[in-house]
């Protein structure tokens, strides 16, 4: 048998494989790095995400700047800033953008993540301009007011949304948490706004306590295999229900992983931890078990796979809902009970 195609269609763009690699500044930021993740095998890369409170400081010190010597005589040395304040964060996160298209040949994606709708959504007019192949919007945020409803929460991330699909005519893929009352709601919402492609999920970065310091600090962990399982909970019982494509993320270590993924319903999985961990070269490991999974089980492209063990199409589609949880819970025994002889 020939060797399986693996090229897959995601938000509009012709991909070699499924495997994209995910924002994560250490892989992003240096383009040797995109260089060498490129050779490896990826298919597609996101580039790191520019932050709404960088492109918000930015804004206010360019302001600033600008009324640098307003009450100043017009002969004053010093009446115009120095060329040097304007080089602003944004504008050198858009000159890498520019960079990486052209020295890659895949797509480069760029990543803008907020939290409240704002006027440093037209940076993403910018981003277009620069060359982006698509936009994903991570929309991170941990709703502390009391007050504000989960209505309010949710119209917010619409807002938001709407206002980048009217700065751009890029493909938009968005990437949430999966901290909403009804995802499979929230997610026709987001395809009517005008999202293009939806990313499952958002990893929140929970803080630790410094107990004798008493001090509280950033704690990074990066995934595991078991983390896959709520992006290929959500995967299967979204796809085919609304026009947006679905990227897995988070979990993706193994072959195998890309396959359940595609499985149930993802276009793509972006790959983050498992390069960090390994390097580059991962993808290539990842890239060659894929294939040999496919030739093994006789299908001829990853596209055969997608979607195949979504809700619409496994053969029990509750699987994927209340009565899979409540076969779990009434079939797991503890390691000791489960060796112990006797009845209970």
């Amino acid at each position: 048998m020939t060797r399986p195609d693996l090229s897959v269609t995601y938000l509009g763009l012709e991909l070699r494989s499924p495997l994209v690699v995910g924002a994560a500044a250490p892989l992003s930021e240096d383009i040797d790095q995109l260089l060498r993740l490129e050779e490896a095998g990826a298919a597609a890369v996101v580039l790191h995400s520019l932050f709404e409170e960088q492109i918000e400081r930015d804004q206010l010190e360019l302001h600033r700047v600008t009324l640098q010597g307003a009450d100043s005589y017009g002969e004053a040395l010093s009446y115009f800033p120095e060329p040097s304040i304007f080089h602003v964060g944004h504008d050198l996160y858009l000159r890498h953008l520019e960079q990486a298209r052209s020295r890659l040949s895949v797509p480069v994606i760029a990543s803008l993540n907020g939290a409240h709708p704002g006027q440093w959504v037209q940076v993403a007019r910018r981003m277009e301009s620069a060359g982006a192949s698509a936009l994903e919007l991570n929309i991170y945020a941990v709703p502390t007011d009391p007050d504000l409803s989960s209505a309010a929460i949710e119209n917010q991330v619409l807002e938001i949304v709407a206002e980048v699909r009217a700065e751009v005519t890029l493909p938009l893929a968005v990437k949430l948490s999966p901290f909403f009352t009804n995802f499979g709601a929230m997610a026709k919402r987001l395809a009517a706004a005008g999202a293009d492609g939806l990313v499952l999920f958002n990893r929140f970065y929970q803080p630790d306590i410094d107990i004798e310091e008493l001090e509280v600090r950033p704690n990074l962990l990066l995934s595991t295999p078991h983390d896959l399982r709520l992006p290929l909970r959500w995967i299967a019982l979204l796809h085919g229900r609304h026009p947006v494509d679905l990227a897995a993320t988070g979990g993706v270590h193994r072959g195998t992983d890309v396959v359940r993924l595609l499985m149930a319903g993802a276009a793509i999985t972006q790959v983050v931890a498992a390069l960090l961990r390994h390097g580059p070269g991962r993808l290539a490991g990842l890239e060659e078990e894929l294939g040999q999974w496919l030739l093994e089980h006789e299908h001829a492209t990853a596209r055969e796979l997608i979607g195949c063990m979504s809700q619409q199409r496994c053969p029990d589609p509750s699987e994927y809902e209340r009565s899979q949880y409540m076969r779990a819970v009434q079939t797991f025994l503890p390691a000791d009970a489960a060796a112990a002889p006797g009845p209970w």
